[in-house]
């Protein structure tokens, strides 16, 4: 009895195992990771990449408006000490910072690609 199931065991061992079909075929619709990545993306003449989705609409890949939130308020916080000139100047510099940021955000997100 143990001889055979060590020759099942083996036998098993030796069989290559199945690959997982984790895709599905290239004829079925995409969604989800596939229909991104399938994108084409097309850049402008002035660096703008933009797609073209299924309704025949052109989008384009914007920014979050990170870069714009960090300028702005180092910006904001420099001008803000600047203005403030009375006693440790803290007050003028939290508040330009925090303006700044707001500024450079909404700066950056409402950039166009058209």
């Amino acid at each position: 009895m143990r001889k055979t199931l060590l020759i099942i065991a083996a036998a098993a061992l030796t069989v290559p195992a199945m690959p997982a079909a984790a895709d599905p075929p290239p004829w079925a619709p995409a969604h989800g990771k596939r229909a991104k990545d399938a994108r084409q993306y097309h850049t402008s003449a002035n660096g703008i990449r933009y797609w073209r989705g299924d309704d025949g609409r052109y989008y384009c890949k914007r920014s979050n408006g990170t870069t714009g939130l960090i300028v702005g308020a180092a910006g904001g916080a420099l001008a803000g000490r600047a203005i403030d000139t009375r006693g440790e100047r803290a007050t003028g510099t939290i508040l330009g910072a925090a303006a700044g940021a707001l500024l450079g955000r909404e700066v950056q997100r409402s950039m166009s690609c058209r």
